[in-house]
Parts: structure tokens; C-alpha cells; sequence
């Protein structure tokens, strides 16, 4: 299995190029799964000159392995649910609601941390670019995307750098748009695509969000200096 990324950040500046007719997009919004999908949408962000925000969606593990998904739950309560995993570990309601209610709490506690009392942008009549570092399982993704559809955006993108081909085919049956950059036929893991698939922090996910706040305001305040001066020269004052 070969490498094709070096980074998340380098995956997010290919994904860009793919969706260069969104730049500066003036409905557009870059929404990144956290923690992995924060560091493509800064890159994403920075070349298309879209706000960045964080769409906070959680696995829900099986206890005997948390990183076996029975389902995803979002921050607005959504829940997918693996099925096939929940048959095959005979979870009881209650046993399965004790794993989910785990994940609510860490989903308050990354509301807190990553928006810092701050609302969730509006996605109404938005165009949405749904962004992560990868799909394996796509529970976390559909989770996301099926609550993100319930907040009425006019057009539901999706990004993904790579992903199994039938789990991509599943995503892009539920967006207006999926763009991925790879489907390996022999997939094993999303971060065995990465020479570079360290872990990302609470803290680099707030300090994406706050860089990445700061350059498009930066470059809006710079624009609208432009447009004041090119006013200004074009009337010029009667004495």
C-alpha cells in the first residue's frame, strides 16, 4: 500500500483545486468533522477563501473496542446506527444508550472548547462543504451528513480525500456533490494513506478555526480598503 498524502493539510490544498469554482463563494461554508477533518478544511479554507466551522459528530464504540463503530450520534442528536454491529454484540437499549450518552458529553465538551460559547453558524440556504481526512466505516459521516440535510442547506457538498469504494458510492448517494481523490479497491485503513496521520489536538482544531477566522477577515477588511480607495479616486471631491 503505497502513500498518497503526506499530510491532512496537503490533502485539503487537492480537494480545494477539485472545488475551485467555490471560491469566495459568498453563501459558501467549509464544515470539517473533527478532530482529523479540521486540519484539510484550514487548507481547504485558505485556498478557497471560505469560513471554516466544525460540524461535531462522535463513534459510538463498542466497549470491548471503541473502535468498533456501532453507529455515529451528532451534535444535534442524530444517530446512525450500524446494524449489523449492534445484532452481532446483542446490546440491550439501555447498553447502547450508556455508550451514546459517553459521546453527548464529549460532543458538550467540544462545543465548549472549539466554538468557546459561540453558536453554530446557520447552514440554511447554505452551500456546505462537508469535510474529513477519510471514510472507513462512513459512520460518522452519514451521522453528520443526514443531521446536516435537516438544517435545510441549498447545496450539500462533500469532501473526502479518500475512502473504500462502496462506502464512497453510499456518501455520494446522500450529497448534491462528492468529491474524493481516492478509492483504493484494497482499503485498510484511512490513515495508511498518510505518511503523516499523527493524532490532531483539541488545541490545533481551535487553532485552525481562530487562523483561519482571522485570514478571511484579514482578506475581506483588505478588500473592502481596496474598493474604499478605488471609490475615493473615482469621485473625487469638488472644491
Amino acid at each position: 500500500m503505497s502513500m498518497i498524502f503526506k499530510n491532512r493539510e496537503e490533502a485539503g490544498h487537492r480537494l480545494a483545486k477539485v472545488l475551485k469554482q467555490y471560491r469566495h463563494h459568498p453563501d459558501g461554508v467549509i464544515l470539517a468533522l473533527p478532530r482529523g477533518g479540521a486540519a484539510v478544511g484550514y487548507a481547504m479554507s485558505a485556498d478557497l477563501h471560505l469560513p471554516l466551522d466544525v460540524f461535531i459528530t462522535r463513534k459510538i464504540g463498542a466497549s470491548e473496542n471503541s473502535e468498533y463503530a456501532l453507529g455515529a450520534i451528532s451534535e444535534t442528536g442524530n444517530i446512525h446506527l450500524n446494524f449489523e454491529a449492534v445484532d452481532a454484540f446483542q446490546l440491550s437499549d439501555a447498553e447502547f444508550e450508556t455508550l451514546a450518552n459517553v459521546q453527548r458529553e464529549e460532543i458538550l465538551r467540544r462545543q465548549r472548547l472549539y466554538r468557546r460559547g459561540q453558536p453554530a453558524q446557520s447552514l440554511k440556504d447554505r452551500v456546505v462543504i462537508v469535510v474529513d481526512d477519510g471514510i472507513a466505516t462512513g459512520a460518522t459521516f452519514f451521522a453528520s451528513v443526514t443531521a446536516i440535510r435537516r438544517e435545510q442547506p441549498r447545496v450539500l457538498v462533500a469532501a473526502i480525500p479518500v475512502g473504500p469504494p462502496q462506502v464512497i458510492e453510499r456518501a455520494r448517494a446522500m450529497v448534491d456533490e462528492l468529491v474524493v481523490l481516492e478509492t483504493p479497491s484494497q482499503f485498510w485503513s484511512v490513515g495508511g494513506y498518510y505518511s503523516d496521520f499523527r493524532q490532531v489536538s483539541d488545541e490545533e482544531v481551535v487553532n485552525y478555526l481562530h487562523v483561519a477566522q482571522a485570514a478571511l477577515h484579514d482578506r475581506t477588511g483588505r478588500s473592502a480598503g481596496i474598493r474604499k480607495q478605488r471609490s475615493s479616486k473615482a469621485s473625487p471631491q469638488c472644491i
